[in-house]
């Protein structure tokens, strides 16, 4: 991942560096928050900012959501000044990292920031067969597909055929189309130029022109809008971008990789995504099964995310039991492997034995609901007395607490979109609920 260091950190950028180099991550440092803007203008794929608290946190995401900016922020300070790291969370870091870094902290940061791991495990012949084929397609230039649930890998799948491709030295950047909101998204894509809009203050690089050269992913590309849709054709037919404000366009040499747990068919004929896009993606489909249906990928998975967080938070490797590999077996994991690591994850911490044991693999209670059989009918007495309203937001945010804050996830479980999960979860803030954060 890539990392944009702001400020001094009270004279710890050098630890701070060197605990998100050893997490697998590259670090670019900028002196003040002018600077820092200029870093993330330029297109560099910044995907995590940890920035000094005493600095002007306020202004500077001021300054990202004026202009378009959409990355993650951290703020970073002395641990005796409690005012400043209020002052931060309110202005709108998401974090605060007491100094000097803690290198469980900040691993554990950037985990949640970009849950990124790159391995592709397996152990199944169903898994074996699907990456054969984006093996045998990866050196072309044609569009790829990949569909599949959410949470099945199809990132991981994408940046393997981005590093068995001829582009492979080259950039990936990768765009979560259903995390950015619909009037961030033009910007993040295309980029702008100085004066385009209230806030464009400089000139900006957007995603096409990044990744011009290299692959782009388009994840979740069911959820762009469809004036956007129209925009993102163009760039992949013509070959050209055009910046916002922009007087001319621009031309990229960008491969398209784009994802979607959505049945792009059925899309097509309710008019939410656009026929033309969607065959000019649609040159090569490639479909990852759930994780129920190779079932042989279960327990391999599961021992490479037990080892990946034991090492995380510096706790002993443990083998897991007969009996709770057996769990994980009977398990349906309606989040696939997403869920999978976020069990096991949570296994890792709640052991107390020599071994992981069933009783450390937690399977919430909405589970049960989840997992019913067909045909069972539950009864409907003790709800009798609430209102649909609260019963829906009940069942959101319990899924949401269910999958350790994961929006995509908690959608495809729902069955609903992950704009409309969106918009419930900022009315029940607004009413004053808690809502689980990712």
């Amino acid at each position: 991942m890539e990392l944009l260091i702001v400020g001094t950190l009270e004279g710890q950028i050098g630890a701070a560096s060197k605990i998100a180099i050893q997490q697998g991550g590259h670090v670019s440092i900028a002196d003040n928050e002018d600077a820092g803007l200029d870093v993330l203008r330029s297109g560099k794929a910044i995907e995590l900012v940890m920035i000094d608290v005493k600095l002007d946190v306020y202004k500077f995401i001021s300054s990202l959501e004026q202009e378009r900016i959409n990355v993650l922020v951290v703020a970073c300070g002395v641990a005796n000044d409690p005012s400043l790291a209020v002052k931060a969370i309110k202005a709108g870091a998401k974090e605060y990292i007491p100094l000097p870094p803690d290198p469980e902290m900040i691993g554990a940061v950037l985990a949640a920031a970009t849950r990124e791991n790159h391995a592709l495990i397996y152990g199944d012949k169903k898994t074996e067969a699907v990456l054969k084929l984006a093996k045998q397609v990866a050196p072309s230039e044609a569009s790829i597909l990949l569909t599949g649930a959410s949470g099945t890998g199809k990132e991981i799948f994408s940046r393997f055929i981005h590093d068995n491709s001829k582009r492979a030295n080259k950039k990936f950047v990768a765009v979560n189309c259903a995390a950015i909101p619909e009037t961030l998204l033009e910007s993040e894509l295309f980029g702008y130029e100085k004066g385009a809009f209230t806030g464009a203050v400089a000139r900006r690089i957007g995603k096409f022109e990044e990744a011009s050269g290299g692959t782009l992913l388009l994840d979740e590309i069911s959820e762009t809008d469809v004036k956007i849709q129209a925009k993102l054709l163009r760039a992949i037919q013509e070959k050209e971008i055009d910046r916002i404000g922009g007087k001319a366009p621009i031309k990229v040499d960008t491969r398209i990789i784009a994802t979607s747990n959505r049945n792009l068919d059925e899309c097509v004929k309710n008019g939410t995504f656009r026929q033309d896009l969607y065959y000019r993606l649609n040159v090569v489909n490639i479909n990852i099964p759930q994780l129920k249906d190779r079932p042989d990928d279960i327990v391999v998975l599961a021992k490479h995310f037990a080892k990946k967080y034991s090492e995380l938070n510096d706790i002993p490797l443990k083998e897991m039991t007969p009996e709770a590999e057996q769990k994980l077996l009977n398990y349906l994991w309606p989040g696939n492997v997403r869920e999978l690591e976020n069990t096991i994850h949570r296994a890792v911490l709640l052991s107390t034995g020599d071994k992981i044991g069933e009783d450390a693999i937690l399977l919430d209670d909405i589970d049960s609901i989840i997992n019913q059989p067909q045909g069972t009918e539950m009864s409907g007495a003790e709800f009798v007395g609430t209102t649909v309203a609260s019963m829906e937001r009940n069942l959101i945010i319990d899924t949401l607490k269910h999958t350790l804050g994961n929006r995509t996830t908690a959608a495809n479980i729902l069955g609903i979109s992950i704009r409309t999960l969106r918009n419930k979860l900022k009315q029940y803030q607004d009413e004053g609920f808690d809502v689980p954060e990712l």
